[in-house]
């Protein structure tokens, strides 16, 4: 089963959205953990929210396992295409605001449920 980790100041709420999905083992933590289980390979994804969207919610992770594999949604629309790039990029880590969640989250379980379905 894939697992999302889940951090930042809307953790609880996006760990809701992702259960309500299914499909996926759902862990709330902070950002230095998530990026110590990520680069240990205990972890799949990383899923964290801030208040503005600008990369607060990735700092952390940024630095730790490098911009290439982190990707924020800004504050523009997030669209299934955003997702399935970053996905195809090899992003781990996602960012966004936490007033963009009921947008987001199921933009980004659509695009990982698709990966991992499709190998």
């Amino acid at each position: 089963m894939t697992t999302i980790l889940v951090g930042g100041v809307g953790k609880a709420d996006v760990a809701r959205r992702l259960e309500e999905v299914g499909g996926f083992d759902v862990v709330v933590t902070n950002d230095m953990d998530a990026a110590t289980r990520l680069m240990a390979g205990q972890a799949d994804y990383y899923v964290g929210t801030c208040h503005t969207g600008a990369g607060g919610s990735l700092g952390v992770l940024v630095g730790l396992l490098g911009a290439a594999r982190c990707f924020t949604f800004g504050r523009g629309q997030a669209t299934a295409a955003d997702a399935e790039a970053a996905l195809a990029e090899g992003r781990v880590a996602f960012g966004f605001s936490i007033d963009q969640a009921d947008q987001v989250v199921p933009i980004l379980a659509g695009a990982i449920s698709e990966r991992r379905r499709n190998g």
